[in-house]
């Protein structure tokens, strides 16, 4: 069990002037970003510095230009989940209460006026971050679309939550690559097409959270069109998912054995959730295929560094 962190605000009862107050905070308060941002790791922090290694090949950085340009990537992409996961949290304390009781407001691991501060010092952090690396418009773009998706409600129609997801994905790469350089047009059709496969794709995401979807009145694409449609229309999408990542990414690099081996890897885990989407149905199962699609979405941008 984790060790449960104690319910009053981040400085409260805390002498700052004594020694180790401040390394104590920090480390108390990094702790916490944690708990919020754990379970999104995959698919909001590692596949944007896979695409920033693949910027600095690009760009043909040395070792100690790509680790530092890691070090900003890693400091950027842990607020720019950290700012979202604390909104999306404030909002949805209900619906995680049947959905994802692990989290740490409904543990009680925070308070909800806590949060609220933490999510309006990180909202600066990144704007002050993005604008001190240079990719400001994208910090900012990202931070419209997190409050449109949270506090204003739009995440309870499913084309609106996916349609912000895919919009989402355009700030995290685009962000990525412009860290270390200056964007492409063939940056920008990985971007485009990844963006586009979100948007058809993440309702994945939902099959798990029916219940809770359920109960807080969202309107999401299977609760819209049905539990046993929806499988069967992801299903279908994922299967001839390859065939399009072949043709509109892979196919124009030419086939040399590293883009075949790329192009069969995703094709694969691709097929398998095709599968897993239809046959495997219970929430944990649906938990355990969504995650095989943040995997993929991790390896497409891992190719990045082989292929462009």
């Amino acid at each position: 069990m984790q060790p449960r962190l104690m319910m009053r605000s981040t400085i409260e009862g805390m002498h700052l002037a004594e020694p180790m107050a401040w390394p104590r905070l920090m480390m108390r308060e990094l702790w916490v970003s944690w708990r919020f941002i754990g379970g999104d790791v995959s698919s909001a922090v590692i596949p944007p510095l896979l695409f920033l290694v693949a910027a600095s090949g690009h760009e043909g950085l040395g070792a100690l230009e790509v680790a530092w340009g890691l070090c900003r990537g890693l400091l950027y992409f842990w607020l720019f989940t950290y700012a979202f996961n604390l909104s999306n949290q404030l909002v949805g304390v209900e619906e995680d209460r049947v959905n994802k009781p692990h989290r740490p407001l409904v543990r009680g691991e925070v308070t909800v006026k806590g949060t609220r501060r933490r999510w309006w010092v990180s909202m600066a952090l990144l704007s002050l971050v993005g604008w001190g690396f240079g990719v400001w418009e994208w910090a900012l773009l990202w931070q419209v679309l997190l409050v449109v998706h949270n506090e204003a409600g739009a995440a309870k129609h499913w084309w609106a939550k996916n349609l912000l997801i895919a919009l989402g994905v355009v700030t995290q790469l685009a962000a990525a690559w412009q860290l270390v350089g200056p964007l492409t047009a063939e940056t920008w059709r990985w971007i485009a097409v990844l963006a586009s496969v979100v948007f058809l794709l993440v309702s994945l995401q939902d099959l798990r959270d029916l219940e809770g979807d359920r109960a807080s009145g969202r309107k999401t694409f299977p609760l819209v069109f049905g539990e046993k449609r929806t499988r069967y229309v992801l299903g279908t999408l994922f299967g001839v998912l390859p065939l399009i990542i072949h043709e509109a990414l892979m196919k124009p690099q030419g086939l040399t054995p590293v883009v075949a081996a790329c192009d069969a890897g995703l094709a694969l885990v691709s097929w398998v959730i095709a599968v897993r989407v239809v046959g495997w149905r219970t929430k944990q199962e649906d938990h355990r295929t969504y995650l095989l699609f943040t995997y993929w979405y991790c390896l497409a941008l891992l190719s990045t560094i082989v292929v462009l």
